[in-house]
């Protein structure tokens, strides 16, 4: 039995890890968010001048603007993902300790596991999908799409693909941790400036790997869904290498968003959906409606 003094020690950790995974989400937007826009401006201004390029400025600002209400919206919700986070790891079957020299490296591999299924759930279920979408709507393949982020993961819970390493006994900070990287790697892929890397694309996510998995072309769609590493693509069939034979010609949804408001570009297709549902009476209709294909 605990005394007193213990349940108080015990609930004082709790909210320790707690705070530290909030601390991780307060990092994420004072820090983060402000260089990867630096970096976005640093290669608009080398289109423009440099190669002498048009340049979407407008579709660069709404980028900002969508990230900025994203952020807002993950620094809110984090206390709630922590409590439920937290409120798993009690039920793990196992407590593994993070100075194991295999914990982050198998971290890292079940972090890209789960990393992929939700990805590719947030491209074939649109309950997903309205969330996702958001990231697919800029019509270029800029570095500022990288972090245009939808608003609505933490309604559609796009975090329960993850809660099997809660179970297994990793730290729900270390596992945000983990996914945080995973995140921030990602951001370098979101150019045209760099071509196809050789033997690099076949094994990790790399820029060319990035553009076909963004392209509107139908050979393209659905392909590359992994975070860092290509493995999964390749285990389960979804790898697609970017075919000089067949140019991607387009990126973006079909049809566009046609519109810079970054209240409609992360709530668009939430509106699609409600217009079908008034659209289609029935309980199966409007089941495959929000959870079939988009």
């Amino acid at each position: 039995m605990l005394n007193g003094s213990a349940i108080q020690t015990v609930k004082q950790l709790k909210i320790r890890k707690r705070d530290t995974l909030m601390e991780l989400n307060r990092e994420n937007l004072i820090l983060a968010l402000p260089m990867l826009v630096v970096f976005a401006g640093l290669e608009a201004l080398f289109l423009v001048l440099i190669r002498k390029q048009t340049y979407n400025w407008r579709e660069s600002l709404a980028s900002i603007g969508v990230a900025l209400g994203e952020q807002i919206i993950r620094l809110t919700a984090s206390t709630m993902v922590a409590a439920f986070a937290y409120g798993v790891w009690q039920y793990r079957l196992l407590t593994l300790s993070m100075q194991h020299a295999l914990y982050w490296p198998l971290l890292f591999i079940l972090v890209e596991f789960s990393y992929y299924w939700f990805h590719r759930f947030s491209h074939t279920c649109r309950w997903f999908w309205a969330t996702h979408a958001v990231h697919h709507s800029p019509r270029h393949f800029y570095l500022s799409g990288a972090y245009r982020l939808g608003w609505t993961g933490p309604l559609t819970g796009g975090f329960l693909f993850f809660t099997p390493l809660f179970l297994l006994g990793f730290n729900p900070a270390s596992v945000v941790a983990v996914i945080g990287l995973n995140l921030l790697y990602q951001y370098w892929l979101h150019t045209e400036l760099i071509g196809r890397l050789g033997w690099f694309d076949r094994v990790f996510n790399s820029p060319a790997n990035h553009r076909v998995h963004h392209a509107a072309d139908a050979i393209y769609l659905d392909k590359n869904f992994g975070g860092v590493l290509m493995v999964f693509d390749h285990l389960f069939g979804t790898y697609k290498a970017e075919d000089n034979n067949s140019p991607i010609t387009q990126y973006g949804l079909i049809p566009t968003v046609g519109s810079y408001n970054p209240v409609k570009i992360a709530f668009h297709e939430w509106a699609g959906i409600a217009d079908e549902l008034k659209a289609k009476p029935g309980v199966k209709a409007r089941f495959w409606i929000l959870f079939g294909k988009p």
